[in-house]
């Protein structure tokens, strides 16, 4: 197999990121298929990525001693000579995130952090960041890998492949259908390894057609869809944030009314759904709090705990070999292997639409099924899709390329055309408020707008 008994580097940009611990403890469950010398930490946040790094020399020492660990602020140490950076950068951190929505609950708008509004506004600080960085690690590493969880996905992704055109080793990746397959795996008491999934859309605005059996070609999908139709309503939140045990329980009520026979994203609760989802924002308390007051701060008491410590061996944070339902961190790691051993494994990932979605826009990102190897990701041919789904999707995919002209052009003019747009806007006045309104929030963040 390629590059077996290769061992590689990786930079985690974002080191500081509450979901590096999870990545960290994947690597080395995975180590025996997939040996690291280093992993080196790229943030520019040293305070916030030092403490993360404490955690993860501990890691290491005990449960991978021959893997380095490396904490930095420059980028020349952080990128020469790697073979993966994986991206998870979040520009303007959790207080940006708590703007963004405050902003669009302040006119009336559901200000979730990748939808609506929030997604603008976020989008908009990405773009520049994102690039930047891209730019960045091809100066110092020309041929590795660029595995970017950044958010909003989407639009990140349509920004990448119009600066980064051809640059196939630049792939845009999200961990939320993968978690939502775990969750129909758990269901029908599989392993998400067993399952396999077809789907399509945009990111963060996508169905499942089918979901089969690795082993027998079953489809799954009319099955799970009679599950969940009929499943009662679990007030139990099962450790989750409060915010995500309601969307799960929401995606029941959306199974249930589909006016088709596919299985939905989660967030496509914001989009058919939008005044009652706007019903349950607190604007005094939103997600960014949540996330802060949650599991943020539990990841930083864990980090901080094992530090005081000096071991994880022999507390409660010691490591379960069976222990891989992180799915972000097992999503990322597993992919890197493919990519790295030409497994030709399925993932789903962000691609150029070129006939994959046979009736949709030409050379959009579309999330789709990929063979993954070292000609990185070959979509699985979709088709043609519903008039329904088709509609809806057009119409974000305008507001998404218009979100990126905007940045690119430093055009006020699309800006606001991309909020009005957006369909949890909807209304020239209140975009042009918002854009307004977040203008003078992201001062520093966005380019300038004429």
């Amino acid at each position: 197999m390629l590059n077996e008994g290769k061992h590689f580097t990786i930079c985690i940009v974002g080191g500081g990121s509450r979901y590096t611990p999870g990545i960290l403890r994947m690597m080395v469950h995975e180590m025996g298929r997939f040996p690291l010398d280093k992993v080196i930490l790229y943030d520019c946040e040293y305070e916030r990525q030092h403490r993360v790094a404490g955690y993860a020399r501990i890691l290491m020492r005990e449960y991978a001693p021959k893997t380095e660990i490396v904490d930095t602020t420059d980028p020349a140490e952080a990128f020469k000579g790697i073979d993966f950076a994986m991206m998870q950068i979040r520009a303007g951190r959790m207080k940006m995130r708590e703007s963004d929505e405050h902003i669009a609950l302040k006119h009336g708008c559901i200000g979730q952090e990748t939808c609506g509004a929030g997604g603008f506004a976020y989008g908009m600080r990405s773009i520049p960041a994102v690039v930047k960085l891209i730019h960045q690690i091809r100066q110092y590493s020309p041929d590795a890998w660029i595995l970017n969880y950044s958010n909003p996905a989407a639009i990140v992704a349509e920004a990448t492949k119009r600066i980064f055109p051809g640059d196939y080793k630049v792939i845009n990746i999200c961990d939320m259908p993968v978690g939502i397959m775990s969750m129909y795996a758990e269901t029908l008491h599989k392993k998400p390894n067993e399952l396999e999934a077809r789907y399509f859309g945009l990111n963060h605005f996508g169905w499942f057609t089918h979901v089969y059996d690795k082993e027998t070609g079953h489809d799954y999908l009319p099955e799970i869809r009679k599950i969940y139709s009929n499943m009662p309503e679990d007030p139990d939140d099962h450790g989750l944030d409060h915010s995500w045990a309601e969307t799960y329980r929401f995606m029941n009520k959306m199974i249930r009314e589909m006016p088709d026979e596919y299985l939905p994203n989660t967030y496509l609760q914001y989009y058919l759904y939008p005044r009652h989802m706007l019903s349950t924002e607190n604007p005094n308390y939103t997600r960014a709090n949540e996330v802060m007051d949650g599991s943020e701060k539990r990841t930083f008491e864990m980090i901080d705990e094992v530090i005081a410590a000096g071991k994880l061996k022999g507390t409660k944070y010691e490591l379960d070999p069976s222990d891989n339902k992180d799915e972000h961190a097992t999503y990322i790691v597993d992919l890197a292997y493919a990519l790295s051993h030409n497994t030709g494994d399925v993932f789903l990932c962000m691609t150029e639409n070129h006939g994959i979605i046979s009736n949709f826009s030409e050379g959009a990102m579309v999330e789709v099924p990929c063979h993954m190897g070292v000609h990185g990701p070959e979509a699985i041919n979709v088709g043609e899709i519903p008039i329904f789904q088709k509609g809806i999707l057009e119409n974000q995919f305008a507001y998404e390329k218009l979100t990126v002209d905007a940045n690119l052009e430093g055009s006020y003019r699309k800006a606001w055309q991309a909020l009005t747009l957006n369909r949890l806007v909807n209304d020239k006045d209140t975009a042009k408020a918002l854009l307004d309104d977040y203008i003078v929030a992201n001062k520093g963040y966005w380019p300038e707008l004429k």
